[in-house]
């Protein structure tokens, strides 16, 4: 199989945006392909192949090929797919078929390719646990779909999409979850249609910790582009109110469509001002605390977190975890309840928070607690607790 110049210097051009300059990989490859538009799916496939894979595993592949560059690496990477590396391009490794074997002997930062100061907070923090956690985190993830409720039943969405020919199945532990074939998709007119929204599983178990009834009033505080506060939308059956907060007016306008394309009209969104907290303190019957985190829950489907994330910036992230759960608990009513979700395997990040949090304020008692484990479900990490 032969390698096509062109492409092979694009997947380059991308790892280095993504090496050399922290540049988020989904948004390198998004304005790679826009600006290419006539590439077919075999091309585009290719790139996003090689990025995805040679940033999965930068260490291993260094290992293997001698060589820490972006050229060693995609060789690597392509000598193992069984791809003939061509007389132009920069490097031509030896001997690495033959290396994979010494490869399970190196220590575990190289051989799940992790950098040693993660390796070692992961060891630290989840003990013998860390092993199982990062090889799961390692292996590539399938496509999950939450079917929306408000516009039909998990079994018309799967004769719905068997009639366009993607075969999907239902997912044991979440009740409105679908997932596809290995390496199999949604074609974006069908997302469109507003049946299903791609969602990973264990994301989909967060809304229903909130313990809704239709007619509730609602704060998602960290809405992004509104996955959960869609999921919100359909468990309360479209009765009720929820503010989608966010710091980001372009993730806010991305909400408010898919919220119209989901045929919800209970959403409202409000950008983070400085005077929110007063404005609706006291206002809902629960929030949901989305809270900025490290992330490592989802290196599945973002494997460059763990070249971008720093020790420094995890603290950072915590110091804003520590704020947001002694404040954000004041938009609830009395008798209220708020739900702390992180996408993030570390205890640091999420019980640890909320053991400091009732220890600071008594008032607030832990009263469900969910822990999605990507080494026992096949799911993105994610931990979540129910507070009153």
């Amino acid at each position: 199989m032969r390698i096509h110049r062109m492409l092979a210097e694009s997947a380059a051009g991308v790892l280095e945006q993504v090496f050399d300059h922290g540049r988020v990989l989904d948004r390198e490859l998004d304005g790679l392909f826009r600006a290419n538009p006539k590439w077919g799916k075999r091309d585009r496939g290719f790139v996003a192949e090689t990025a995805f894979e040679v940033t999965r595993w930068r260490r291993a592949f260094a290992f293997l090929g001698g060589d820490e560059s972006i050229a060693a690496l995609c060789s690597v990477h392509w000598l193992r797919c069984g791809f003939e590396l061509p007389e132009w391009w920069a490097s031509h490794p030896n001997e690495v078929a033959a290396r994979d074997a010494e490869l399970a002997g190196q220590p575990r930062a190289i051989r799940e390719s992790i950098p040693d100061w993660l390796d070692e907070l992961g060891e630290r923090e989840l003990g013998e646990a860390w092993d199982k956690e990062i090889d799961a985190l390692n292996r590539r993830a399938p496509v999950f779909l939450r079917v929306n409720r408000l516009r039909i039943e998990v079994d018309g969405a799967i004769e719905w999409l068997h009639r366009h020919g993607i075969e999907a199945s239902r997912v044991p532990g979440a009740a409105d979850a679908l997932v596809l074939p290995a390496g199999k998709t949604v074609p974006k007119p069908l997302v469109a249609e507003g049946f299903v929204e791609i969602q990973d599983a264990g994301s989909q178990r967060i809304a229903p910790l909130l313990d809704l009834e239709p007619g509730m009033r609602v704060i998602d505080a960290c809405a992004g582009a509104g996955g959960k506060a869609l999921h919100l939308a359909a468990l309360m059956q479209g009765r009720g109110e929820i503010v989608a907060m966010d710091i980001s007016t372009s993730k806010l306008s991305e909400l408010r469509r898919r919220a119209t394309r989901a045929g919800t009209r209970i959403i409202r969104t409000d950008s983070w001002r400085e005077d929110t907290l007063k404005r609706y303190a006291g206002w809902a019957d629960r929030v949901l605390i989305d809270a900025p985190c490290s992330g490592l829950g989802t290196l599945r489907r973002q494997p460059d977190l763990k070249w971008r994330l720093t020790a420094a910036s995890l603290e950072k992230t915590k110091r804003l975890q520590r704020r947001m759960l002694d404040h954000y608990p004041e938009l609830l009513r009395p008798g209220g309840k708020f739900v702390y979700a992180t996408c993030s395997v570390l205890g640091s990040e999420n019980g640890g928070q909320l053991r400091n949090l009732t220890e600071r304020d008594p008032r607030r008692t832990i009263e469900e607690e969910l822990i999605v484990s990507p080494a026992e479900t096949g799911w993105d990490g994610f931990y979540a607790a129910r507070l009153g």
